[in-house]
């Protein structure tokens, strides 16, 4: 039986990438900042404890889906933004090169400076244009680096059902909070992104380790669409009309630049035969059934 470790395991596609991983026969070890559950405590930041436990494992993969997602603080604070997002990376580059194992290591759109006007493809020039792109950057290197088969795969305003139980939440709990408090709502419109739905990424992920990729992949929702529109497709799969309008980026200044169009293509992906990611409509019924029970 094959083992896999994940990194980040509790966060909302760490759980999910656990589930599927499992459910295909894969021995799944889990690792987060804190221990809870089936989940053992780690600092990715330090290379020895990373080293440790892969070399106490031995798993034949190793997902890193752990990052310092926090883009504006990033800019205050780039030392942890590298630290978790590119350091740990080496850690874990180094470690799996010791031991043998495939890295599947995620990385972000914003590693774009989105002013190419189309969805990107994999072999776009990069231009990060902050601190958290540049340290996702700077993970991805660090994992081509020191491994010649390493996976890293790009993705783009993740959510799924794990979010409605982590600090930081997701996009759409963050509306339905605000729909819920009665205030008017205000989202931008001026940027796009394409939003992924967490356990279709787990299960894409799957497929890709089965075909023994390597290299850049990018797995977004499929589906370009701004932020404004994504709320309002929110709102209306949760069945609520709120005091809800468009804005622009001007009007809301933030510490971090963020790319106006950072949409990805997944045309490398459906190449290898996978299965398209689901439409947003289709997802977010889903999304909304799963959340259902603990609304």
């Amino acid at each position: 039986m094959k083992r896999a470790v994940i990194f980040g395991s509790a966060g909302q596609l760490g759980v999910e990438l656990a589930s599927v991983l499992a459910g295909r026969e894969i021995e799944v070890i889990c690792f987060a900042r804190t221990a809870k559950g089936d989940h053992f405590a780690i600092d990715i930041a330090d290379a020895t404890a990373v080293e440790q436990a892969l070399e106490q494992h031995r798993p034949s993969v190793v997902l890193n889906p752990a990052a310092y997602n926090q883009v504006d603080q990033a800019e205050s604070d780039p030392m942890t933004a590298m630290q978790v997002n590119a350091l740990a990376v080496r850690n874990m580059a180094v470690a799996c090169r010791r031991i043998g194992a495939k890295l599947v290591h995620y990385s972000t759109d914003y590693v774009f400076d989105g002013e190419l006007g189309r969805d990107y493809v994999e072999t776009d020039p990069t231009h990060p244009i902050g601190a958290y792109a540049v340290s996702k950057l700077a993970g991805e290197l660090y994992a081509q680096a020191y491994l010649d088969d390493a996976l890293i795969i790009r993705t783009s305003a993740v959510y799924g059902p794990a979010g409605l139980h982590t600090n930081r939440g997701n996009f759409p709990e963050l509306m339905l909070k605000l729909a819920a408090a009665g205030k008017p709502i205000k989202v931008v419109n001026d940027h796009i992104a394409s939003p992924t739905y967490a356990p279709a990424l787990a299960a894409r992920t799957a497929d890709l380790l089965d075909q023994s990729a390597s290299g850049v992949f990018h797995i977004g929702g499929g589906t370009p669409i701004s932020w404004y529109d994504w709320a309002a497709l929110i709102f209306q799969a949760a069945g609520v009309t709120p005091d809800f309008e468009p804005t622009t980026s001007a009007n809301y200044p933030t510490a971090a630049r963020r790319p106006e169009y950072s949409a990805l293509a997944n045309n490398k992906m459906e190449a290898l035969g996978l299965v398209p990611m689901p439409g947003l409509e289709v997802a977010l019924k889903e999304y909304m059934t799963l959340r259902a029970p603990v609304a």
